[in-house]
């Protein structure tokens, strides 16, 4: 296994144009690290750099502490799976496991060729398909076929590159379940990029957000979700995203198209000084007035308002109420959707409603919002202002202790791989350098700052 150090890494094409820009990420060994962002923002370039397939301009990328800045792909003992499987479509499903081992020759017997490529396919549920041809196969299994190929070069580390894009939505689910169990019972580093934040979410113990070339954030999702280091993350990560609402701030109250709404006075000391912020608050923060317990109805604040339509979807609902935004806030909205990869920011709010809400479309309402958990951007810099520093180191702290158990089950419950493929991170405790918050360098910077260490 291995741990991976990202220094300061740089690549820029023949226009000058940097790609990745001063990206410095430290991958404990074990650990399971996600690249995400918009198309563009350099995730896959910054995946091709780690297994050598793209040239580093600038920077140092270490292996177990050994600069492997010029060495060739075959040297670096990564193993990379492709979004389009790579399957050779004449070899049945063992030969095609089996095909890197045979590509060493004189260096594996058959009887352990034999060995590995069995004990993958038992790990990856493929006993029953191993003399059958990958046109055969469903799309879930031609990627287990392809996973299987990188489980028997006993790699240091896995590297996916969008796995699962080709796959339909009910099979994606599915694959991600598998891939992140297969990943807990070996234990090998790896490396996985997706622009698709429910992958991100789900798979990673820590996930870096990136944005044209350079490193937003880097944490555990929840920490993402929770405490976004900026306006960008903020509204990348969430489905439906985060509301961004412009407001004035006098004293301790907000100025919004909405209404006033009182704020925490910490939340309004951390905004002190500024005129006119962006408050971010997310859909499931919103409750029908009508419904919210009396214990917790203190902690928040309610205003009025008429809902354009709503849409029922079962266990919940959502309400979006439509806002009239100023010029300039209107210009910043769009800027942070191209940014996002998105076609808009339309001014409008997304409230999630409980299923048993009685609040229609076209009728006014009362609503009830949570100020606990607002946040308050600065709309010139997109820094988070109320970003609360230790309650984000703690919620990575926590994720690392309830993967640490996790992996820790998953390699003692009798579902462990043989000793072919044992994880060298058998102790049970967190990945090293994935300790609250990230290590130094796997903090984050200020929406559009370089990523320093």
């Amino acid at each position: 296994m291995a741990s991976i150090t990202l220094n300061h890494l740089v690549k820029k094409y023949g226009d000058g144009f940097p790609a990745v820009n001063d990206v410095s990420i430290d991958i404990a060994d074990g650990e399971f690290i996600i690249l995400v962002g918009p198309s563009g923002c350099g995730k896959s370039t910054l995946l091709r750099m780690i297994v050598g397939l793209e040239d580093i301009t600038d920077g140092d990328l270490l292996i177990n502490g050994t600069r492997v800045n010029d060495k060739a792909p075959r040297d670096r003992n990564l193993a990379m799976v492709f979004q389009n499987y790579a399957l050779y479509p004449h070899l049945t499903v063992y030969e095609n496991i089996a095909f890197p081992l045979r590509l060493a020759k004189g260096k594996h017997s058959d009887e352990e060729v034999d060995r590995l490529v069995t004990e993958a396919a038992a790990t990856l549920e493929l006993t029953d398909h191993l003399q059958r041809k990958p046109a055969n196969l469903s799309g879930g299994q031609r990627q287990r076929v392809a996973m299987g190929r990188a489980i028997v070069r006993q790699a240091d580390a896995f590297l996916f590159d969008e796995p699962l894009s080709n796959l339909d939505a009910k099979l994606r689910g599915q694959m991600r379940s598998e891939i992140s169990q297969m990943q807990r019972r070996l234990g090998v580093t790896s490396v996985y990029v997706t622009h698709d934040q429910t992958e991100a979410m789900t798979l990673g113990d820590r996930v870096a957000v990136l944005k044209k070339g350079e490193l937003q954030q880097i944490a555990s999702p929840r920490e993402l979700y929770e405490q976004p280091r900026n306006l960008f993350v903020a509204g990348f990560i969430g489905s439906p995203s985060m509301n961004f609402l412009p407001a004035t701030i006098e004293g301790g109250v907000l100025r919004t198209a909405l209404g006033d709404i009182a704020i925490p006075a910490e939340k309004a000391a951390k905004a002190a000084g500024k005129k006119v912020v962006l408050v971010g608050v997310r859909p499931e923060f919103f409750e029908d007035a009508k419904l919210v317990e009396e214990s917790k109805r203190g902690h928040g604040s309610t205003f009025r308002a008429t809902l354009s339509h709503t849409e029922w979807l079962g266990n919940e609902q959502y309400g979006y109420i439509n806002f009239d935004p100023a010029p300039e806030v209107r210009e910043l909205l769009n800027n942070l959707a191209k940014d996002m990869d998105a076609d808009e920011l339309r001014p409008q709010v997304v409230v999630t409603l409980d299923a048993a809400s009685r609040i229609r479309g076209g009728r006014e309402a009362e609503i009830w919002l949570d100020t606990r958990k607002l946040h308050l951007f600065d709309p010139e810099t997109g820094v988070n202002l109320t970003r609360d520093e230790a309650a984000g180191a703690a919620l990575t702290e926590e994720a690392n202790q309830e993967r640490a158990e996790e992996i820790a089950n998953a390699q003692g419950d009798g579902h462990s791989t043989a000793s072919g493929f044992a994880s060298s991170n058998t102790g049970g405790g967190a990945p090293a350098g994935a300790s609250a918050g990230g290590s130094s360098r796997g903090g984050a910077t200020a929406a559009g700052g370089k990523h320093t260490s």
